[in-house]
């Protein structure tokens, strides 16, 4: 055997490896600085632009979407309605009239609301206040579903009409029941990365501020006669009155309206 030759040998055959090895080593490391500087890029890039945000929500990973019966209200239910004179529009929608007004302060707004909604409503802690629209004399409350509201959907919401006086005089109801996940849990996006996804595309601008970032469901399905699809959803406010409202899985704007 030559010795000296096979010596040769295992010495390129080490140093090559070696060589891989650090190859390896190499782009791992590039790879790691790269995954940091790309989740800490984001907040700087919107510092540097002056754009600033609330603290962003502690959300869970995962989520599944939902679906959701539209409920059929019958002439029982209405008998459990008390100091108010309701009938059915539809088999989807009470229209109800108020005994008396039930007057509506400046302060402790929300606290009064929420006892309206327990007094007169039927499952009335299933909903949560969306906007005063002091032009329409609307109030306008959405149901929630495990404390996460359902944005912008017409069969789970409240919506009652104010009197010259800033009193509820009436209002119309509908509601969703049976609603259960879909399918099975899938990955959340975080926070930060909807504010990236909305400065890319150019919704956050110089001197933007996000004012509220929300988990809650929208419906990216057309509804169907008797049951709709809810989807995860991001819920954005910017400068206080543009709502903007991104898949929370895919990360795409569903819709964007102004207060």
């Amino acid at each position: 055997m030559d010795w000296n030759k096979t010596k040769s040998i295992f010495i390129v055959t080490f140093l090559v490896l070696d060589l891989f090895l650090i190859y390896q080593f190499m782009k791992k490391h590039d790879q790691d600085q790269y995954s940091l500087f790309v989740e800490s890029s984001i907040e700087d890039q919107l510092a540097a632009e002056g754009i600033t945000y609330t603290e962003l929500p502690k959300s869970e990973k995962k989520a599944s979407s939902l679906n959701a019966n539209s409920k059929r209200f019958s002439e029982n239910d209405l008998k459990k309605l008390k100091k108010q004179k309701a009938k059915l529009i539809d088999e989807k929608t009470i229209e109800s009239t108020l005994d008396k007004p039930i007057p509506v302060p400046v302060k402790n707004k929300t606290s009064k609301l929420n006892q309206f909604l327990q007094d007169y409503v039927l499952s009335g802690n299933a909903y949560t206040l969306w906007k005063i629209n002091e032009d329409k004399n609307t109030i306008t409350f959405y149901q929630q579903y495990k404390n996460k509201v359902i944005y912008d959907n017409e069969n789970g919401i409240v919506i009652a009409h104010l009197n010259d006086k800033n009193e509820i005089t009436s209002y119309e109801q509908t509601f969703m029941e049976n609603i259960e996940p879909l399918d099975d849990e899938q990955e959340v996006l975080a926070p930060i990365k909807v504010l990236e996804n909305l400065y890319l595309k150019e919704e956050l601008t110089e001197k933007s501020t996000v004012t509220e970032v929300e988990l809650g469901y929208y419906t990216f399905d057309l509804p169907l006669p008797s049951s709709q699809v809810l989807a995860p959803t991001w819920h954005v406010v910017v400068d206080e009155d543009v709502d903007y409202f991104v898949n929370a899985f895919e990360g795409q704007i569903i819709q964007k309206s102004l207060k």
